[in-house]
């Protein structure tokens, strides 16, 4: 945790301007939303609200892991040895948790994957979709450093400042001012990647593959025009930095398991606490549904709904929540049964407690074991299935990353250029392990009998 810490304060001070300017145009948006919500829709762009949610992560991340560290270290100092009988239920599971060194260093990984996946604007050294130069760039192998031409031009098309006085027309300035900051991520100037270059007089002689160009002096920027730029795990056939498509890719593949398995998880809890707790003809329609799903083949399903309707993030999304549902509810539906003849079910019957309470206050909450074991089993089956729907070209479509279009995109090129495919890969790998590998640390820390061995 203390190590999840420094790399966050690293973060927060290597892209402090980012940070700031992220904060600023969030507030500043904000306050010209209540005052001139027509000015905004003008000059607002969607690619800056990753830099809002991304300053926002990381304000809270370093917040809370603050509050954590400093409560561990303050109930280390007070705890003694006559309270150990007093403790809850949680505490003692989250005792034996912390005694799953192997589910703690999963925990920690996808820790760290989710907070790449939220601070991708800060973190990425390239955008993912940058094609440029690929004459130069394209299939470079990993730690390929490529020289690169600093021109004066700017390097994304510039909003004329708005004219006129006034508090709204300074907030639309600076906002237009700090966005255009935030997208080039403080370096203004277009770069042109050249395999070589030279002087001769005024003139800057460079070359791209075959061919040899001449630019003015005057057109670059200043007298160090000349810079170089790294490519940790290479390029791909358009000259993208597979590192930064990659990251950008992780926010894809993490969000759609994470809402998922949240959606999914949710209704197959309802629909189990109502079957078991219900039971009739309520148990016996629901069950036969649960029946009837499940011995549909869930593929084929997903693939007639993205064939009909088209292949969206928010459909795979829906489509992948109504088909994983089933065996949430069939788990639950088992513990309400053996629940609801319990004494304390039967007591608070007799004292007039509505059905609602009923489920809601005691029934619910004690099925929540199996709920939780079986989400983070499930994070990772649904990554992987995303994965795989992305590479036969029926999920998230280009040029949107994900892991799984990264890998389609490499495919034919394996033998040759292993690196396009390899890397995602191994990110889907390490992914499904971690959550695996948690829910098994989870599973034995809420079991009793399995408490008692670790």
């Amino acid at each position: 945790m203390a190590l999840s810490l420094a790399a966050l304060l690293s973060v927060l001070f290597i892209q402090w301007d980012l940070f700031v300017l992220s904060i600023r145009t969030f507030l500043f948006a904000a306050a010209l939303l209540m005052t001139a919500p027509e000015t905004l829709q003008q000059i607002f762009t969607s690619e800056i609200t990753q830099f809002w949610v991304a300053a926002l992560y990381l304000l809270v991340a370093i917040v809370i892991l603050c509050a954590i560290l400093f409560k561990r270290l303050s109930g280390k100092a007070a705890e003694s040895t006559s309270k150990k009988n007093e403790l809850s239920l949680g505490k003692i599971s989250l005792r034996a948790f912390l005694r799953q060194k192997i589910a703690l260093i999963a925990s920690a990984i996808i820790f760290i994957l989710y907070s790449v996946a939220f601070l991708a604007p800060y973190i990425a050294p390239f955008s993912p979709y940058d094609q440029q130069d690929f004459l130069v760039t394209a299939y470079q192998p990993p730690l390929s450093r490529i020289d690169a031409l600093v021109l004066k031009q700017p390097k994304t098309l510039e909003i004329p400042m708005q004219k006129g006085e006034g508090s709204v027309i300074w907030m639309a300035n600076t906002l237009i001012s700090d966005f255009r900051k935030l997208k080039t991520r403080n370096e203004p100037h277009a770069i042109r990647f050249v395999n070589s270059v030279h002087e001769e007089a005024r003139n800057a002689v460079y070359r791209q593959g075959m061919r040899t160009k001449t630019i003015p002096l005057a057109e670059l920027a200043g007298p160090q025009y000349k810079v170089t730029r790294t490519f940790l795990l290479g390029t791909d056939q358009y000259g993208r930095d597979i590192l930064s498509r990659v990251i950008y890719g992780s926010r894809i593949s993490l969000s759609i398991g994470f809402l998922v398995v949240l959606i999914s998880v949710s209704l197959g809890t309802v629909i189990g606490v109502s079957s078991g707790y219900f039971g009739g003809w309520v148990d016996a329609v629901m069950m036969r549904i649960v029946d009837v799903l499940i011995a549909f083949p869930a593929l084929f399903l997903i693939l007639i709904i993205i064939a009909t309707f088209g292949n969206s993030i928010y459909l795979i999304v829906i489509t992948l929540s109504f088909t994983g549902w089933m065996g949430v509810a069939r788990i639950v539906r088992s513990q309400v049964l053996s629940l609801k003849e319990q004494e304390f079910i039967l007591a608070a019957r007799s004292l007039g407690l509505s059905d609602m309470r009923i489920i809601f206050r005691h029934l619910a909450p004690n099925t929540l074991t199996p709920v939780i074991i079986a989400a983070t089993l499930r994070i990772g089956s649904i990554i992987l299935t995303e994965a795989g729907l992305s590479f036969l070209g029926l999920g998230v479509q280009p040029p949107v990353p994900s892991w799984g279009n990264i890998i389609n995109e490499g495919r034919d090129s394996l033998l040759n250029h292993w690196w396009i495919s390899t890397f995602p890969g191994i990110a889907i790998l390490t992914t499904v392990v971690c959550f695996n590998l948690l829910g098994d640390g989870v599973r034995d820390a809420l079991d009793p009998r399995m408490r008692g061995q670790s």
